[in-house]
């Protein structure tokens, strides 16, 4: 049989050879293969498994027998970042068919159709030899009748979704092939090309949080070897902790989207560890315990609340712990907690008047994990430039506070020691001889944006207002667009969320005058069901994000992420030859004169402009000459410098949806 040894950094389906070796080989033969792996994968249900699989190899043998012998076929695909497999892939030199099953007494539904979509652009996204490929997504399903129009739609590569009973899908697949070109897929090599996932936030939570971890998907990334470093090097610090009775600190850095969060979960809810995730940012507490209470209920017999109580331990704000733990005289329950976006921790004059104490609340955070007698670790995940509230201390504070208390052992990225904001530096000259460098502590590449790697540095550049540099750093992949049409930006937005693929509107809080193109930009992000929601919700609940209604403003995105962001552009950052910051007061705009307060504006737009993981479109008004509030000329030399600096104007889209589409695939 034609086997492939398997390579690095390559997903390995359950069975896999080509028409001719699925002839030569018996169904009892290929399904005591497929159990083999079944029961590796400690998976349950076992008969209901097994009676699938004889269900679609009794109806696929007959169909597959009339396609060439050449072309490959794969059963039980893993897809790494779902923690799910493929049914089946069928694999020819013009396409490659996502298969997926619905078996006897199953017809065909919605949810079937966006499983089989985002299986395909699961690989059009992740697998390389799947890249700039023709993908097909085909449900087959034993009872029913695919009555759905059977649009030949091809958007950005794969196609929408066609349906088949199991004995029309030989005929189905012989008519899509010949109208196609000859894209050239390697059809015996396509199995091991690499395959590098990038799992959203929660898909990684949900993971971890059920004990599956993420191995597979760091190893999967082999351009990103430092993701596993870092986490190797925060449970040895964990255990040396636990060993020598020490307590460590440990300073996390990286560029946004490199994985900082993904990091703190994996060591939060590793089984050796027991620990804690702390955030300042509430939306991300909401968002993540819903999701993995859901989760936890849709596993088992619990109930949503009951499995929300559960979550509660794992995941917490700052707020809520510091609150429970400052009214007890013991220590905390745990050991280890890992402290996301550390630099915003307030400052002592925001302690006293929120809290009644007067420490910062790092010098607070570091005395009560100094309660514990044996052993404690505090993981601080950093994202320099994501400051954006008055009263966040900064990691100097940090370092004041640790240069007070000596018993605790400092293992820190060499970027919190050389930064020019004083703020942002941990230690200055003075620096207490428990600290230790770690290069390991520094993640650099970016793994949010699953397109393109210079969209964090064209950022940081643009912000700067250095055209000259953003120029150089940009390049046909980077994933920003701009229009000045908020129709545009919805239909856009509106393609792209195809199969789970989320989208969504984001504005700045201080955008206020978007209220006059009808965006308001004053989102409720304190409010647990509203925030999670709008990011666990689909359409068409008018709650979720991809209604297209209710823009997400920093405070509620910070720290989340969505697949395809539309970027609601405002007038309190406008490009007149410099950044002018303004803050709009009754009837009209104030320039920002204060450092501090000009870099907090700065700041929401690198926050707004990092939160999407393929590409992001940046929608600039086109402003009203009768208004003083909204004037076209500032509005235009915004546009102007954007695309200097070397965004994209965006491209016309099709006239219709991918559902009602009505285009050739040629």
């Amino acid at each position: 049989m034609n086997q492939h040894p398997t390579k690095p950094n390559a997903a390995t389906a359950w069975w896999a050879g080509t028409i001719q070796d699925f002839t030569q080989v018996t169904d009892e033969q290929l399904i005591g293969q497929l159990s083999t792996r079944l029961v590796r994968a400690h998976r349950t249900n076992e008969a209901e498994q097994l009676k699938a699989w004889s269900w679609q190899l009794h109806h696929l043998r007959p169909v597959l027998q009339e396609f060439p012998s050449q072309w490959r076929i794969l059963f039980e695909y893993p897809l790494l970042r779902l923690g799910r497999r493929l049914d089946a892939v069928l694999l020819t030199e013009r396409a490659i068919f996502v298969i997926e099953f619905k078996a006897q007494g199953h017809g065909f539904d919605q949810a079937a159709r966006l499983q089989a979509e985002d299986y395909a652009f699961d690989l059009r996204d992740f697998h390389a030899a799947s890249r700039d490929k023709i993908i097909i997504p085909v449900v087959i399903a034993g009872a029913g009748t695919a009555s759905r129009t059977q649009s030949e739609f091809l958007w950005h590569g794969v196609s929408c979704v066609y349906e088949s009973r199991p004995e029309q899908f030989g005929e189905l697949v012989l008519s899509i092939y010949s109208r196609l070109a000859d894209h050239t897929i390697d059809i015996d090599q396509w199995e091991h090309a690499p395959y590098r996932p990038v799992p959203t936030i929660i898909d990684a939570a949900r993971a971890i949080y059920e004990k599956h971890g993420v191995d597979d998907i760091r190893s999967a990334r082999a351009d990103a070897i430092n993701l596993s470093e870092t986490t190797a090097e925060l449970l040895n610090a964990v255990e040396e902790a636990r060993r020598d009775k020490k307590y460590i600190i440990l300073f996390v850095t990286g560029i946004p989207g490199a994985g900082k969060t993904l990091c703190g979960l994996d060591v939060a809810f590793s089984p050796q560890v027991e620990g804690t995730f702390l955030t300042g940012t509430l939306p991300m507490v909401y968002v993540l315990k819903a999701a993995l209470a859901q989760d936890k209920a849709k596993r088992s017999e619990m109930s949503e609340r009951y499995a929300r109580h559960q979550s509660k331990a794992k995941i917490e704000s700052v707020v809520g712990f510091l609150r429970d733990t400052l009214a007890r005289d013991k220590a905390p329950a745990e050991h280890v907690i890992v402290f996301d976006e550390a630099q915003r921790a307030w400052d002592a004059e925001y302690g006293a008047r929120k809290f009644d104490h007067t420490q910062s609340e790092a010098a607070i955070m570091l005395d009560l994990m100094r309660r514990h007698d044996d052993y404690a670790v505090i993981v601080a995940l950093v994202g320099n430039g994501q400051e954006i509230n008055t009263g966040e201390a900064g990691l100097a504070e940090w370092g004041r506070a640790l240069l007070a208390r000596p018993e605790w052992h400092i293992r820190a990225a060499p970027k919190t020691l050389s930064t020019n904001v004083a703020k942002q530096l941990l230690f200055g000259k003075e620096q207490p001889k428990t600290l230790q460098i770690s290069e390991a502590l520094h993640l650099s590449t970016p793994i949010r944006n699953i397109r393109s790697a210079s969209a964090a540095s064209w950022i940081d550049a643009t912000l700067s207002g250095d055209r000259a540099s953003a120029r150089r750093i940009a390049s046909d992949d980077l994933p920003i667009f701009v229009t000045r049409s908020l129709t545009d930006l919805r239909k856009s937005l509106k393609l792209r969320a195809r199969g789970q693929r989320r989208v969504g509107l984001v504005c700045s809080s201080g955008a206020k005058r978007l209220v006059a193109d009808g965006i308001w930009p004053r989102f409720a992000h304190q409010e647990e069901a509203t925030v999670a929601n709008w990011f666990l919700c689909r359409w068409p609940d008018v709650r979720a994000s991809d209604a297209l209604e209710i823009p997400a403003t920093e405070f509620a995105c910070q720290g989340l992420e969505l697949d395809h962001v539309g970027l609601c552009w405002g007038g309190d950052l406008l490009w007149t030859g410099r950044w002018n910051i303004r803050s709009f007061r009754g009837t009209k705009w104030l320039n920002v004169k204060s450092n501090e307060s000009r870099a907090y504006t700065i700041n929401k737009y690198r926050v707004l402009l990092t939160r999407a993981r393929a590409d992001t479109i940046i929608w600039i008004p086109r402003g009203d000459e009768n208004d003083v509030t909204r004037c076209p000329k500032a509005f235009n030399q915004t546009e102007e410098f954007l695309l200097e600096c070397g965004a994209h104007r965006l491209p016309p889209e099709p006239n219709t949806v991918p559902e009602a589409a009505d285009a050739l695939l040629l």
